[in-house]
Protein backbone atom coordinates (compact mmCIF):
# COMPACT_ATOMS: atom_id res chain seq x y z
CA UNK A 1 0.00 0.00 0.00
CA UNK A 2 1.22 3.48 -0.89
CA UNK A 3 0.22 7.09 -0.57
CA UNK A 4 -0.50 8.20 -4.13
CA UNK A 5 -2.17 11.59 -3.65
CA UNK A 6 -0.89 14.64 -1.84
CA UNK A 7 -4.31 15.99 -0.91
CA UNK A 8 -7.94 15.03 -0.37
CA UNK A 9 -11.21 16.76 0.41
CA UNK A 10 -14.26 15.38 2.19
CA UNK A 11 -17.57 16.65 3.47
CA UNK A 12 -19.35 15.07 6.41
CA UNK A 13 -22.88 15.65 7.73
CA UNK A 14 -24.23 16.53 11.15
CA UNK A 15 -26.08 13.67 12.82
CA UNK A 16 -28.54 13.00 15.63
CA UNK A 17 -28.16 9.87 17.69
CA UNK A 18 -30.95 8.08 19.58
CA UNK A 19 -33.93 9.74 17.86
CA UNK A 20 -35.72 9.55 21.18
CA UNK A 21 -36.62 5.91 21.71
CA UNK A 22 -33.68 4.34 19.84
CA UNK A 23 -31.06 4.92 22.52
CA UNK A 24 -27.51 4.21 21.28
CA UNK A 25 -28.72 2.44 18.13
CA UNK A 26 -30.77 4.75 15.89
CA UNK A 27 -29.41 7.83 14.16
CA UNK A 28 -30.01 10.25 11.30
CA UNK A 29 -27.83 12.45 9.08
CA UNK A 30 -28.81 16.08 8.46
CA UNK A 31 -28.25 18.46 5.57
CA UNK A 32 -25.68 20.43 7.55
CA UNK A 33 -22.05 19.85 6.63
CA UNK A 34 -18.41 20.27 7.57
CA UNK A 35 -15.96 20.34 4.67
CA UNK A 36 -12.35 19.34 5.33
CA UNK A 37 -9.30 19.60 3.08
CA UNK A 38 -5.88 18.10 3.82
CA UNK A 39 -2.55 18.44 2.02
CA UNK A 40 0.59 16.44 2.78
CA UNK A 41 3.60 18.72 3.21
CA UNK A 42 7.25 18.55 4.18
CA UNK A 43 6.72 21.28 6.75
CA UNK A 44 5.09 21.28 10.17
CA UNK A 45 1.46 20.39 10.71
CA UNK A 46 -0.85 23.38 10.41
CA UNK A 47 -4.58 23.62 11.15
CA UNK A 48 -6.93 26.32 9.88
CA UNK A 49 -10.50 26.34 11.23
CA UNK A 50 -13.24 28.47 9.70
CA UNK A 51 -16.71 28.65 11.22
CA UNK A 52 -17.74 26.52 14.20
CA UNK A 53 -14.94 25.89 16.70
CA UNK A 54 -12.57 28.45 15.19
CA UNK A 55 -11.85 29.89 18.64
CA UNK A 56 -11.85 26.66 20.65
CA UNK A 57 -10.44 23.63 18.81
CA UNK A 58 -6.69 22.86 18.81
CA UNK A 59 -4.52 24.10 15.95
CA UNK A 60 -1.80 21.47 16.28
CA UNK A 61 -1.40 17.68 16.16
CA UNK A 62 -3.87 17.28 19.02
CA UNK A 63 -6.71 18.29 16.67
CA UNK A 64 -9.01 15.27 16.43
CA UNK A 65 -8.83 14.94 12.65
CA UNK A 66 -5.03 15.11 12.71
CA UNK A 67 -4.94 12.50 15.48
CA UNK A 68 -7.18 10.15 13.48
CA UNK A 69 -5.16 10.58 10.29
CA UNK A 70 -1.86 9.89 12.06
CA UNK A 71 -3.25 6.91 13.99
CA UNK A 72 -4.59 5.39 10.80
CA UNK A 73 -1.39 5.95 8.84
CA UNK A 74 0.41 4.08 11.63
CA UNK A 75 -2.11 1.22 11.49
CA UNK A 76 -1.64 0.92 7.74
CA UNK A 77 2.14 1.01 8.00
CA UNK A 78 2.38 4.26 6.06
CA UNK A 79 4.75 7.13 6.84
CA UNK A 80 3.49 10.23 8.56
CA UNK A 81 3.96 13.61 6.92
CA UNK A 82 3.33 17.21 7.75
CA UNK A 83 -0.37 17.96 7.35
CA UNK A 84 -1.99 21.18 6.24
CA UNK A 85 -5.60 20.88 7.39
CA UNK A 86 -8.38 23.32 6.52
CA UNK A 87 -11.78 22.85 8.17
CA UNK A 88 -14.88 24.77 7.11
CA UNK A 89 -17.24 23.88 9.93
CA UNK A 90 -20.99 24.35 10.06
CA UNK A 91 -21.83 21.61 12.60
CA UNK A 92 -22.24 23.19 16.06
CA UNK A 93 -19.83 21.81 18.66
CA UNK A 94 -20.97 20.36 21.98
CA UNK A 95 -24.63 20.47 20.97
CA UNK A 96 -25.47 16.81 20.32
CA UNK A 97 -25.10 17.01 16.53
CA UNK A 98 -22.25 14.55 16.06
CA UNK A 99 -19.40 17.01 15.52
CA UNK A 100 -16.83 14.60 16.96
CA UNK A 101 -18.16 11.67 14.91
CA UNK A 102 -17.99 13.89 11.83
CA UNK A 103 -14.36 14.76 12.61
CA UNK A 104 -13.41 11.10 13.11
CA UNK A 105 -15.14 10.00 9.91
CA UNK A 106 -13.53 12.90 8.04
CA UNK A 107 -10.06 11.84 9.17
CA UNK A 108 -10.59 8.23 8.07
CA UNK A 109 -12.12 9.26 4.74
CA UNK A 110 -9.22 11.62 4.03
CA UNK A 111 -6.80 8.71 4.39
CA UNK A 112 -9.01 6.70 2.03
CA UNK A 113 -8.63 9.56 -0.43
CA UNK A 114 -4.82 9.53 -0.54
CA UNK A 115 -3.96 5.81 -0.66
CA UNK A 116 -3.73 3.50 -3.66
CA UNK A 117 -6.02 0.86 -2.12
CA UNK A 118 -9.07 2.79 -0.90
CA UNK A 119 -11.05 -0.45 -0.74
CA UNK A 120 -9.23 -1.41 2.48
CA UNK A 121 -11.18 1.43 4.08
CA UNK A 122 -14.64 0.39 2.90
CA UNK A 123 -17.68 1.76 4.71
CA UNK A 124 -17.91 -1.10 7.19
CA UNK A 125 -14.25 -0.67 8.13
CA UNK A 126 -14.75 3.08 8.47
CA UNK A 127 -17.67 2.37 10.82
CA UNK A 128 -15.61 -0.01 12.96
CA UNK A 129 -12.71 2.44 13.17
CA UNK A 130 -14.99 5.39 13.94
CA UNK A 131 -16.80 3.44 16.64
CA UNK A 132 -13.46 2.64 18.29
CA UNK A 133 -13.06 6.39 18.83
CA UNK A 134 -16.70 7.21 19.56
CA UNK A 135 -17.61 4.26 21.78
CA UNK A 136 -20.96 3.68 20.07
CA UNK A 137 -22.07 3.80 16.41
CA UNK A 138 -25.31 5.80 16.48
CA UNK A 139 -23.66 8.99 15.16
CA UNK A 140 -20.89 7.43 13.09
CA UNK A 141 -23.25 5.18 11.12
CA UNK A 142 -25.51 7.90 9.68
CA UNK A 143 -22.45 10.10 9.12
CA UNK A 144 -21.00 7.37 6.89
CA UNK A 145 -24.10 5.88 5.27
CA UNK A 146 -26.51 8.81 5.33
CA UNK A 147 -30.24 8.89 5.98
CA UNK A 148 -31.48 7.03 9.04
CA UNK A 149 -29.56 4.05 10.36
CA UNK A 150 -30.02 1.25 12.86
CA UNK A 151 -26.78 -0.06 14.38
CA UNK A 152 -25.95 -2.92 16.70
CA UNK A 153 -22.87 -4.62 18.13
CA UNK A 154 -22.48 -8.39 17.88
CA UNK A 155 -19.38 -9.57 19.73
CA UNK A 156 -16.67 -7.32 18.35
CA UNK A 157 -18.48 -6.70 15.08
CA UNK A 158 -20.22 -3.39 14.42
CA UNK A 159 -23.25 -3.66 12.14
CA UNK A 160 -25.62 -1.15 10.62
CA UNK A 161 -28.50 -1.03 8.18
CA UNK A 162 -30.02 1.97 6.46
CA UNK A 163 -33.68 2.62 7.18
CA UNK A 164 -35.98 3.91 4.46
CA UNK A 165 -37.33 7.37 5.28
CA UNK A 166 -40.51 8.81 3.83
CA UNK A 167 -40.09 11.80 1.55
CA UNK A 168 -42.80 13.45 3.62
CA UNK A 169 -40.47 13.79 6.60
CA UNK A 170 -38.85 17.15 7.20
CA UNK A 171 -36.80 17.98 10.25
CA UNK A 172 -35.91 21.11 12.20
CA UNK A 173 -32.93 21.42 14.51
CA UNK A 174 -33.46 23.64 17.54
CA UNK A 175 -29.95 24.65 18.60
CA UNK A 176 -29.44 26.44 21.94
CA UNK A 177 -26.53 28.61 23.01
CA UNK A 178 -25.52 26.17 25.76
CA UNK A 179 -23.11 23.29 25.22
CA UNK A 180 -23.00 19.86 26.87
CA UNK A 181 -20.36 17.18 26.44
CA UNK A 182 -21.49 13.64 25.70
CA UNK A 183 -19.30 12.34 28.52
CA UNK A 184 -20.97 14.66 31.01
CA UNK A 185 -24.41 13.68 29.75
CA UNK A 186 -23.59 10.00 30.25
CA UNK A 187 -22.95 10.53 33.94
CA UNK A 188 -26.64 11.29 34.48
CA UNK A 189 -27.80 7.89 33.26
CA UNK A 190 -28.66 5.19 35.83
CA UNK A 191 -27.04 1.75 35.72
CA UNK A 192 -30.46 0.08 35.86
CA UNK A 193 -33.91 1.07 34.63
CA UNK A 194 -37.35 -0.34 35.46
CA UNK A 195 -38.51 -3.27 33.35
CA UNK A 196 -41.60 -1.29 32.29
CA UNK A 197 -39.42 1.53 30.96
CA UNK A 198 -37.30 -0.91 28.97
CA UNK A 199 -40.41 -2.47 27.42
CA UNK A 200 -41.81 1.00 26.72
CA UNK A 201 -38.73 1.98 24.71
CA UNK A 202 -38.54 -1.35 22.89
CA UNK A 203 -42.07 -0.86 21.58
CA UNK A 204 -41.49 2.77 20.63
CA UNK A 205 -38.16 2.07 18.87
CA UNK A 206 -39.77 -0.72 16.83
CA UNK A 207 -42.63 1.62 15.96
CA UNK A 208 -40.14 4.34 14.97
CA UNK A 209 -38.62 2.12 12.27
CA UNK A 210 -42.11 1.71 10.79
CA UNK A 211 -43.09 5.36 11.25
CA UNK A 212 -40.02 6.71 9.48
CA UNK A 213 -40.90 4.90 6.26
CA UNK A 214 -44.64 4.38 6.25
CA UNK A 215 -46.42 6.37 8.97
CA UNK A 216 -44.97 9.79 9.76
CA UNK A 217 -48.22 10.49 11.59
CA UNK A 218 -47.04 8.02 14.27
CA UNK A 219 -43.75 9.84 14.94
CA UNK A 220 -45.04 11.48 18.12
CA UNK A 221 -45.72 8.12 19.78
CA UNK A 222 -42.68 6.48 18.18
CA UNK A 223 -40.21 9.05 19.56
CA UNK A 224 -41.36 8.82 23.18
CA UNK A 225 -38.56 7.86 25.57
CA UNK A 226 -38.06 6.75 29.16
CA UNK A 227 -34.41 5.64 29.08
CA UNK A 228 -32.32 8.79 28.82
CA UNK A 229 -33.99 12.13 28.18
CA UNK A 230 -35.64 12.63 31.57
CA UNK A 231 -32.44 11.65 33.38
CA UNK A 232 -30.49 14.30 31.48
CA UNK A 233 -33.03 17.09 31.94
CA UNK A 234 -31.21 18.73 34.86
CA UNK A 235 -28.09 19.10 32.72
CA UNK A 236 -29.98 21.01 30.02
CA UNK A 237 -32.94 22.70 31.74
CA UNK A 238 -33.51 25.22 28.94
CA UNK A 239 -33.83 22.46 26.33
CA UNK A 240 -35.77 20.17 28.68
CA UNK A 241 -38.39 22.86 29.28
CA UNK A 242 -38.83 23.45 25.55
CA UNK A 243 -38.97 19.71 24.89
CA UNK A 244 -41.71 19.25 27.47
CA UNK A 245 -43.73 22.20 26.16
CA UNK A 246 -43.52 21.06 22.54
CA UNK A 247 -44.43 17.46 23.33
CA UNK A 248 -47.33 18.63 25.48
CA UNK A 249 -48.55 20.48 22.38
CA UNK A 250 -48.25 17.28 20.33
CA UNK A 251 -45.04 17.95 18.41
CA UNK A 252 -42.77 14.92 17.66
CA UNK A 253 -39.57 16.32 19.16
CA UNK A 254 -36.61 14.60 20.84
CA UNK A 255 -33.21 15.42 22.27
CA UNK A 256 -30.59 15.18 19.53
CA UNK A 257 -28.00 12.71 20.78
CA UNK A 258 -26.83 13.76 24.23
CA UNK A 259 -28.25 17.26 23.70
CA UNK A 260 -28.84 20.04 24.28
CA UNK A 261 -30.06 20.49 20.66
CA UNK A 262 -33.60 19.29 19.99
CA UNK A 263 -34.67 17.49 16.82
CA UNK A 264 -38.22 18.16 15.66
CA UNK A 265 -39.69 15.87 13.00
CA UNK A 266 -41.65 18.63 11.30
CA UNK A 267 -41.40 22.02 9.68
CA UNK A 268 -42.05 24.80 12.16
CA UNK A 269 -44.80 27.35 11.48
CA UNK A 270 -43.64 30.96 11.50
CA UNK A 271 -45.41 31.90 14.72
CA UNK A 272 -43.94 28.96 16.63
CA UNK A 273 -40.52 29.61 15.08
CA UNK A 274 -40.56 33.16 16.44
CA UNK A 275 -41.50 31.91 19.90
CA UNK A 276 -38.69 29.35 19.90
CA UNK A 277 -36.18 31.92 18.60
CA UNK A 278 -37.16 34.34 21.35
CA UNK A 279 -36.13 31.64 23.85
CA UNK A 280 -32.59 31.67 22.47
CA UNK A 281 -32.72 28.77 20.02
CA UNK A 282 -31.47 28.87 16.44
CA UNK A 283 -33.73 26.96 14.05
CA UNK A 284 -32.14 25.03 11.18
CA UNK A 285 -34.48 23.45 8.64
CA UNK A 286 -33.17 20.19 7.25
CA UNK A 287 -33.95 16.81 5.74
CA UNK A 288 -32.32 13.39 6.08
CA UNK A 289 -29.06 13.75 4.13
CA UNK A 290 -26.48 11.64 2.35
CA UNK A 291 -23.42 10.31 4.11
CA UNK A 292 -19.77 11.41 3.98
CA UNK A 293 -18.43 12.14 0.51
CA UNK A 294 -14.93 12.44 -0.87
CA UNK A 295 -14.92 15.41 -3.23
Amino acid sequence: MRIVKENARVRVPATSGNLGSGFDCLGMAHDLWDEVFVSLTTGPTRVTVLGEGKDTVPRDESHLIITVINDLLDKLGLPRAGLDLICRNHIPHGRGLGSSAAAVVAGIMLVRGIIDQPEVLDDKTVLELATSYEGHPDNAAPCIYGGATLSWVEGKEINTVQLPVSEKIHTTLLVPQEVLSTAAARTALPEKVPHTDAVFNLSRAALLVHALEHRPDLLFSATADRLHQNYRAEQMPHSADLLAALRKAGWPVVVSGAGPTLLLFAEVPDALARTISEQGFTLISSRPAAGAQLL
